[in-house]
């Protein structure tokens, strides 16, 4: 079965990168509304975190076209990122822009904290813009060994360097002391019972605090950055203002650093929010939350 599995994947791998990219993004367009309608347990999810954050200001209506337009654009982005990276960067060039990239001159060590953002698969693509520095990002490998063997085929076409997460620790504590590295995580799920407890988009989450302990560890700049969708397959890399990890010489609460990442990412939701990965569960109850919860419904 895992062979049958990643056969087939390779073949639509192979069929996606042999097409246009446009005709890739439309395809993809069309794969997300039609997963709209049969995956259901996402729908749900998204419509509930929709609703939970512009319930006040937008219609049962507009928040049912939202999300379709999400789903539509997940559908976008991962086929894209399919054949995207397969491509040289002077072939990429007519589909993407970015700005704020001369703030990473001259070479040094940066932590991007990014998140699920249009083709997130593009910040990989950072020493592309900013020839000197090599891109790193952490992963989890997938369960299915099929599907997990085409992944980790996909990410070798890529110079970036990819490192999983339970097993690449050393290798990525050893990356992290190159002079010019550009290490990528994305934080915007959940992060966990052991996260930080903060708000995002005006409610109490758990959130993954390693960028700003990343940046404070190594020594890096730290920004964050986002992929907005400004046409069918075009994109645009927009990285924010450097978010400060020392005040007075002295080095921030990791907490503090993080809410100045969140209101980032909140501003990338708000400025354009059918861009965002609605369909994951961010707002999980925390742990003392959760364990009430159980109690009252088994009548404890």
């Amino acid at each position: 079965m895992n062979t049958w599995i990643y056969w087939l994947g390779r073949a639509l791998v192979g069929l996606l990168q042999a097409l246009p990219l446009t005709w890739v993004a439309r395809l993809g367009r069309a794969g997300g509304a039609l997963a709209y309608w049969l995956d259901a347990r996402h729908r749900r999810v998204a419509l509930k975190n929709l609703t939970m954050c512009f319930g006040p200001q937008k219609s049962p209506a507009e928040i049912r076209a939202l999300a379709k337009e999400n789903f539509r654009r997940i559908g976008e982005n991962y086929a894209s990122a399919v054949k995207t990276i397969s491509m040289s960067f002077d072939e990429l060039r007519p589909h993407l822009e970015h700005i704020g990239s001369e703030r990473l001159l001259p070479p040094r060590r940066v932590v991007n904290a990014g998140g699920h953002f249009g083709n997130f698969e593009l910040y990989a693509r950072f020493n592309d813009i900013v020839p000197g520095y090599q891109s790193a990002t952490t992963y989890r490998a997938l369960n299915q060994p099929g599907l997990n063997r085409l992944l980790e085929e996909l990410r070798n076409q890529s110079d970036c360097l990819f490192f999983e997460r339970r097993t690449g620790g050393p290798l990525l504590r050893a990356a992290m002391n190159q002079p010019a590295i550009i290490l990528g995580l994305q934080i915007d799920q959940h992060g966990g019972d052991h996260g930080l407890r903060l708000p995002f988009l005006g409610h109490d989450c758990s959130t993954n605090p390693s960028p700003a302990v990343f940046a404070l560890r190594y020594d890096c700049e730290l920004y964050a950055a986002v992929c907005y969708r400004i046409g069918l397959a075009k994109w645009r890399l927009e990285l924010g203002e450097r978010v400060p990890t020392h005040e007075n010489g002295h080095p921030r609460p990791v907490e503090n650093i993080m809410r100045d990442v969140l209101r980032a990412h909140e501003a990338a939701v708000l400025r354009d929010p059918a861009n965002w990965f609605w369909v994951h569960k961010r707002w999980k109850p925390a742990p003392a939350a959760r364990t009430q919860k159980a109690r009252v419904e088994d009548g404890g």
